[in-house]
């Protein structure tokens, strides 16, 4: 995720840029080893630092993800969260990765006309990575919010991308080059044949985006 290969920019050259979206979830529950749960901006020093040092845009990163405290077995905590459609989260810091449950992905719709195309990613690191690369590509270009997409969560929410994704002509999988990114893909081109499109090749000899 650290580095983008050459190739990466060529996906994303013909890419529309994503604008802000809203999210709009249900009322969040924790599970019981996570208590205490406050959901805020997200604009800590500790966390931003981090996002940085994965080369992602920290602007882009605020609209898309929101800051958790909470305490996990008596001790204090806060990450980056990521929500999910469930209203659960995927969360990360420098020292933590995990969930607060329930797991489910993220599907991420613009608003207007109904979009043609979807591109899905494994994790929300991978999708933050490409929006960054899309934005140093197209500065100019914020408004062309073509396409929408689905975040997994993990590859074994598979199915449930494969009930959102029924509505799209076009599905370009972004997932790992890894066993799970593979079968996640192959899962989604057995049930929507020629409207899938891999682009795992495109970074090939690197494990994520």
């Amino acid at each position: 995720s650290d580095s983008l290969p050459y190739l990466l920019n060529r996906i994303a050259e013909q890419t529309p840029h994503v604008r802000p979206v809203s999210f709009s979830f249900p009322q969040r529950r924790t599970e019981p080893s996570f208590q205490h749960l406050e959901v805020r901006d997200l604009i800590h020093p500790a966390l931003l630092r981090y996002l940085q040092g994965r080369g992602i845009n920290v602007e882009l990163a605020k609209r898309e993800c929101k800051e958790l405290h909470f305490t996990n077995n008596g001790r204090p905590f806060f990450a980056i969260g990521f929500p999910n459609m469930a209203g659960g989260y995927e969360v990360r810091n420098s020292f933590f990765k995990g969930c607060i449950a329930p797991k489910d992905i993220t599907h991420i719709r613009q608003q207007g006309e109904p979009r043609e195309k979807c591109l899905v990613f494994e994790g929300f690191m991978d999708y933050l990575s490409f929006l960054t690369l899309r934005m140093k590509n197209c500065p100019t270009m914020p408004d062309l919010d073509r396409q929408d997409y689905v975040i997994l969560n993990s590859t074994v929410n598979v199915p449930k991308a494969i009930d959102v994704l029924y509505p799209y002509e076009r599905i370009h999988c972004m997932l790992d080059n890894d066993k799970a990114g593979y079968e996640a893909t192959r899962a989604i081109e057995l049930e929507y044949s020629y409207r899938v499109r891999d682009f795992s090749h495109n970074y090939r000899g690197y494990s994520d985006l």
